[in-house]
């Protein structure tokens, strides 16, 4: 059966590539109301896509922001299973659009690479599992198994209204399995199997010191100084070996045995020092660099700020000082009680002399992982190993896709994330990419995946 469907799509190689063109023309950028019609248009490409392709039922859902696309075939046999795929349209923005080397909305194939925004996250991936879907509705007239389609527009700005959908329309998005096209691997042309990925929450927090800033030489000495304040406490949080030191922060940490850290550990070791231009690398006491990035919890400052930022010197006491601070959470953590233990901390440590206030960060996400030796997991291992001809290696991913952790609350089925991106394609940033032989092993790889687990019911 694969092959009458592979030929198909090899066959149609430039066609489907030339629509996936198309659909990555549209400035579909979520985050800003310039392009609101653009990420509409962008939702009507997947819904016409998904009527052409043979879909029973497709539609587009209205939501408080941006639409959803829905779509189902529901036409393969009782004993073969139902699977919900996910995926966005919407992108980020372009800009700065002077760093690009071509037109960021207008493909262009250089280097072996198919350059635009979106050619990666996601709208290139997404295109791969509907064109496998077409080459199986053209040549078989059928799907392996039942599929139903959720592709959104507001991943890219928090899904904020997705929860609300899925937990609404639970019937409708009921499935056995979830498959979820949104991420990558871990070095070019390496399959990989991303079994697990990280919880997050994060807080703002503020020092409030005097009503106005302050002459620093009148008032040095008797009024508290919010930044320093601020440095104070931030420093009681985690110690110089990268331990948190917040009561409570590792109490239901899900410990790793030997079997993960040996998974872990043959994973192809990023040279950080290269990639990022540190002098050297820090970890968790008693973790390498990879098992704290996958499979340990970090509490980071993302941001700290405060006083006067102009050139030149201005002698103030700044009235106030903020941070943004961020957890990446691993199983057994709940964000919640996360931030619970944050604040209680700050509270107990603050300096005198300052006031405390709080904002907490509103879409938290509770970790993910699945048994890398689940019968979904070994047959995308066994299909990524038979498109790419590499031994997939198994890897936690330090990010956070809320989505994943959502499906799992609210319908309890595990979620297999079969992706083809690399780290050479740069999301998010000037110059995105995507490279041509993993749009062509990858939907060799989904063209295995589909017909290996119609025997999964």
């Amino acid at each position: 059966m694969s092959k009458k469907v592979l030929d198909y799509l090899q066959n149609n190689h430039e066609r489907l590539l030339n629509k996936l063109t198309e659909f990555l023309a549209i400035p579909s950028v979520s985050t800003s109301s310039v392009h609101k019609q653009d990420v509409v248009d962008a939702a009507t490409f997947v819904a016409d896509y998904l009527k052409e392709i043979g879909f029973d039922q497709v539609e587009i859902k209205k939501t408080k922001g941006h639409p959803l696309v829905y779509g189902e075939w529901l036409g393969a046999k009782s004993n073969v299973p139902t699977a919900l795929f996910y995926g966005h349209y919407d992108v980020q923005p372009a800009e700065p659009l002077e760093l690009w080397d071509s037109e960021p909305f207008k493909a262009e194939v250089r280097d072996g690479r198919l350059f635009a925004r979106g050619s990666s996250d996601d709208k290139g991936q997404v295109f791969m599992q509907l064109a496998v879907f077409e080459a199986y509705m053209k040549t078989e007239g059928k799907l392996p198994v039942n599929i139903k389609v959720c592709i959104e527009g507001e991943e890219e700005i928090g899904s904020e209204n997705l929860y609300e959908i899925l937990a609404d329309k639970k019937e409708q998005f009921s499935a056995d399995f979830a498959v979820i096209s949104d991420s990558g691997m871990v070095d070019n042309g390496q399959p990989t199997i991303l079994y697990g990925l990280k919880g997050f929450t994060g807080l703002e927090i503020t020092l409030h010191g005097p009503n106005a800033d302050l002459h620093s030489g009148m008032y040095g000495g008797a009024v508290r100084n919010p930044l320093m304040a601020m440095a104070h406490l931030l420093s009681t949080m985690k110690d110089v070996d990268e331990v948190v030191q917040v009561a409570g922060f590792y109490d239901n940490v899900i410990p790793l045995d030997d079997a993960e850290r040996q998974l872990i550990k043959d994973v192809p070791s990023e040279d950080f020092i290269q990639s990022t231009g540190v002098p050297e690398t820090v970890s968790e006491k008693g973790y390498t660099a990879k098992e704290h990035t996958m499979a340990r919890p970090t509490l980071e400052i993302n941001g700290l700020f405060g006083g006067y930022q102009g050139e030149g010197t201005k002698t103030i006491i700044p009235s106030s000082a903020t941070a943004k601070l961020t957890c990446r959470l691993v199983p057994g953590q709940n964000p919640d009680e996360i931030q619970e233990l944050l604040i209680k901390h700050l509270e107990n440590h603050i300096p005198s002399g300052v006031k405390l206030s709080v904002k907490r960060e509103p879409l938290s996400a509770k970790a993910y992982k699945v048994d890398p030796n689940h019968p979904l997991i070994e047959k995308a291992a066994k299909s990524y190993e038979k498109a790419f001809g590499k031994e997939v290696v198994y890897v936690r991913m330090g990010g956070s896709i809320p989505v994943v952790e959502w499906i799992d609350a609210i319908y309890k089925i595990p979620v297999v994330l079969l992706g083809f991106g690399t780290p050479d394609d740069k999301l998010h940033s000037p110059n995105e990419s995507f490279p041509l032989e993993n749009f062509d092993k990858g939907m060799k790889t989904l063209v295995y995946y589909w017909q290996e687990v119609a025997s999964c019911k």
